[in-house]
């Protein structure tokens, strides 16, 4: 054991002496290699930070991954049970969904049924009674439509809610009949391009309110949308009303797995004839596959640039070991053994290789640093970006494989290099 460790120590110091002594060599053998580990390094860390951004945006809708989602239909007493089961807790939030209109009083929205603003209406501005009479609505004036989701909870503990500008919703003060509500970027379009009064009409409420928008987040919803702290909106009108089961609506409760609230709130709702879904959210072992696609592509594209790079320091080993027979010759003649001889010239190339992975590593570090000042001011998911971990171990063995891959012929020439070579030189 010590006999095999002394020739690994001899291998490296020699391979070491070799490198010193050869430094132009060594330095042609790094440029040629450094595009290809580079390559690995770089489609290691974009395909980390893409992977990021994928389920970033999943989570945006669905929650992180091992949330417990509770999708609870309609019904009249459904927002009674799920906010009283909810009240409270840490760790549980309700949203219940419903339709809002903010502007004018008495005109009908410019976008019906809550449509993006560049897609034109989705609903009807006629009004119908229960029985499917319908009559002209109001004409359309300074008014938009949104889907208003009142919250109970801290969302931003199961959704990546993203901050554009302001504020989220604070809930340790006492509500205001104000209600302070927070627009995703859709709804802030409507706000930025039209004069809309501050008024808000919600079906079931006792009057029209007045509401403070607090801050503008990033949802992933390409509906305008606000969200509203439960508690302040039923200051106008009763929890019940929330919901109306003649026009539909959204109830979702998010919990964390092994949370009593499943269970109560499931058998609350069964006792009260209301039907819910359960679902646990598995964004990455549903995208799993396509993830996995996305890194052999990308890797790899890199491992054919990376070829090139093993190639030229191929090429730069053959020639330093033709240099070199007399010596390798005269160190055989001398009783040095085959496998020493080998030893060192694969010490010089993947030591070339360690080298050159550093070298491609601290440019990638510095490349992504700075990515993350130029763009991480209009791109968030950019902002305070750190180098990933494994793009590092990537490139670490790059350059040792492309070490071994390269000096390995020209090992195996230097262990064949007769005796009698330093008789002829």
């Amino acid at each position: 054991m010590m006999r095999l460790s002394g020739r690994f120590r001899s291998s490296l110091i020699i391979g070491l002496q070799g490198i010193r002594a050869r430094k132009l060599r060594t330095l042609l053998s790094m440029i040629s290699l450094f595009l290809g580990v580079l390559a690995v390094v770089t489609v290691q860390a974009g395909a980390s930070i893409a992977e990021r951004a994928l389920m970033s945006d999943v989570e945006l809708q669905s929650g992180y991954d091992g949330t417990v989602v509770i999708d609870v239909m309609p019904h009249e007493k459904s927002p009674s049970i799920v906010s009283e089961t909810v009240a409270g807790r840490n760790d549980a939030v309700s949203l219940i969904g419903t339709s809002a209109i903010i502007g004018e009083p008495g005109v009908s929205p410019i976008n019906p049924g809550g449509a993006p603003f560049d897609q034109g209406a989705w609903g009807s501005t006629e009004i119908c009674d229960n029985v499917g009479n319908c009559v002209p609505g109001p004409p359309t004036g300074e008014a938009i439509e949104v889907v208003l989701t009142a919250v109970a909870g801290d969302l931003l503990t199961f959704r990546p809610l993203r901050p554009v500008s302001g504020d989220w919703l604070a809930f340790d003060t006492v509500p205001s009949l104000a209600p302070k509500i927070v627009i995703n970027e859709e709804a802030a379009k409507g706000f930025r391009d039209h004069q809309v009064p501050a008024e808000m009409r919600v079906r079931g409420a006792k009057a029209n309110m007045t509401p403070q928008i607090v801050g503008v987040v990033h949802d992933g919803d390409y509906q305008p949308r606000a969200y509203v702290r439960q508690d302040e909106l039923t200051n106008w009108m009763p929890t019940s009303s929330l919901i109306d089961p003649n026009f539909g609506g959204q109830i979702t409760v998010m919990t964390s797995s092994g949370s009593p609230v499943e269970q109560v709130l499931q058998s609350r709702l069964r006792g009260a004839g209301a039907e819910s879904y359960v679902n646990v959210v598995q964004n990455r072992k549903e995208m799993e596959k396509q993830l996995m696609l996305m890194r052999l592509i990308f890797l790899s594209m890199a491992g054919l640039v990376l070829l090139i790079g093993v190639a030229g320091i191929l090429n730069v080993g053959l020639a330093t070991v033709g240099e070199r027979v007399e010596e390798f010759a005269l160190r055989r003649a001398v009783g040095t053994p085959r496998t020493l001889l080998a030893g060192i010239v694969l010490a010089e190339t993947m030591l070339t290789g360690l080298l050159t992975a550093a070298a491609a590593i601290g440019a990638g570090i510095a490349g992504l640093k700075i990515v993350s000042m130029v763009l991480g001011g209009s791109e968030p998911l950019l902002a305070n970006v750190q180098f990933p971990w494994d793009a590092g171990v990537a490139g670490i063995l790059a350059g040792i494989i492309a070490g071994v891959l390269g000096g390995f012929i020209p090992a195996l020439r230097a262990a064949g290099i007769p005796i009698a070579t330093v008789m002829r030189a």
